[in-house]
């Protein structure tokens, strides 16, 4: 076990050279990605492919981990902030930067063990879960809102966990056509969504852990969650209620063998 990880050697002891082999995607590298590689870092994962098209602005300085008042100044891209934070940890990371949109260069995506997704709309959460089911990779998503109500604010958001053959984000209530149908009728667009970065920082935990339990040895015989749920007025993350409707369904919106690999045109 490497010197800087003993401390998590309680994972299994063969736990440092499964993340350092392990190769992930992360897209979206804001105020919950940013928090994903940090963390990934940390564990000693050692292949990373970071998608992000943006450049540092001053209104993403109260939630992106690593950024600076330079990186203002400078433009940086969001991938290279990401990649100078790993290295930073781990020198010996392998670090593609790919600033761009993830669909321009998608073919990047089948390679990776694990893909986190911390995007900001309903229709990419739904893309990058069908690429990733038609091709057996786990995906976990994270993101958060802050919706205006009569008497202040509600902080919410959610971790959902989408594996090959399991419930999808449909079967869980997460993704429907009315939610999608509104926002193609505004141009996908996230608009400036309230952001702070705390929310940020507990999904993403969440998310890291759920994936410490896919890859590690550590608590096998308990199941990650697949869909929790935050409060962040009441400061509590919890399985959502829909679960307990679910036991022993099967998933009926993600075809079988015959939707799996790369599509071909006939």
């Amino acid at each position: 076990m490497t010197d800087w990880l003993l401390r998590q050697s309680f994972l299994g002891a063969n736990s440092d050279e499964m993340f350092s082999h392990c190769r992930v995607a992360v897209i979206g590298l804001g105020g919950g990605g940013s928090h994903i590689v940090q963390q990934l870092a940390h564990l000693g994962v050692g292949n990373f492919v970071l998608f992000d098209p943006d450049h540092v602005e001053e209104t993403n300085l109260n939630r992106l981990v690593g950024a600076t008042k330079k990186d203002v100044a400078r433009a940086t891209p969001k991938t290279t902030v990401s990649r100078r934070l790993i290295k930073g940890i781990n020198p010996n990371a392998q670090v593609l930067r790919v600033p761009k949109e993830w669909q321009e260069d998608g073919g990047l995506v089948p390679g990776c063990d694990v893909v986190f997704g911390c995007v900001d709309t309903y229709i990419a959460r739904e893309e990058i879960e069908r690429l990733c089911r038609r091709f057996m990779i786990p995906f976990i998503d994270i993101g958060m809102e802050v919706t205006d109500l009569r008497d202040g604010y509600l902080i919410s958001g959610q971790m959902i966990l989408s594996m090959p053959n399991d419930l999808c984000m449909r079967c869980l209530g997460f993704l429907n056509e009315e939610l999608l149908a509104q926002e193609a009728a505004r141009y996908g667009a996230a608009g400036g969504r309230p952001q702070v970065i705390w929310p940020n920082g507990i999904l993403a935990s969440a998310a890291v852990g759920t994936f410490v339990q896919l890859v590690t040895p550590w608590r096998k015989d308990m199941k990650p969650a697949i869909y929790l749920e935050y409060d962040g007025n009441t400061q509590t993350l919890l399985p959502s209620n829909r679960l307990q409707h679910l036991v022993g369904r099967q998933c009926t919106h993600c075809s079988g063998s015959t939707d799996l690999g790369d599509p071909f045109w006939q």
